[in-house]
């Protein structure tokens, strides 16, 4: 399970438009990657559109946003066109990204049980390395969690 203070693991995948995304691309630089479960569905919804709203303070403070699901490209360009986001997707659709950051888990629904995305966001400093580790996300309010 990695932990604050851990070496974020870099990774290799394609966004929205097909264009490779490399967490190492982003040395020096304050990176929230967020993974979240799917496309278009409430809370899914509430977090991007809540990120969307607040990039420029985001932004201000140095942070690239970045989001992951396991949804296609098709997928993410929709969700993005719909609700006008300002970051890119990540599509996961093999799951590398989601189980190397350890979000990928068994969850419970009606009591049926099956694996999923788990909804969390890391904060990556400038040298790579995790700052922070937001597992409780308030979907409506999840910038201010990130700028507290």
């Amino acid at each position: 399970m990695l932990q604050i203070g851990d070496k974020a693991p870099d990774f290799e995948a394609k966004d929205q438009n097909g264009q490779t995304i490399r967490l190492s691309d982003f040395l020096g630089k304050k990176v929230i990657l967020y993974f979240y479960p799917k496309d278009d569905t409430s809370g899914c919804t509430a977090q991007a559109c809540n990120l969307r709203d607040h990039q420029e303070p985001l932004q201000q403070a140095g942070y690239h946003t970045i989001g992951v699901s396991i949804d296609n490209e098709k997928s993410h360009l929709k969700f993005i066109e719909k609700y006008s986001l300002n970051f890119p997707l990540i599509s996961d659709t093999d799951q590398k990204v989601v189980n190397l950051y350890g979000v990928w888990k068994e969850k419970s629904m009606y009591g049926r049980k099956y694996m999923g995305t788990v909804r969390t966001t890391f904060v990556i400093d400038e040298n790579g390395q995790i700052a922070q580790i937001i597992d409780k996300v308030k979907t409506s309010a999840h910038a201010a969690q990130i700028l507290k």
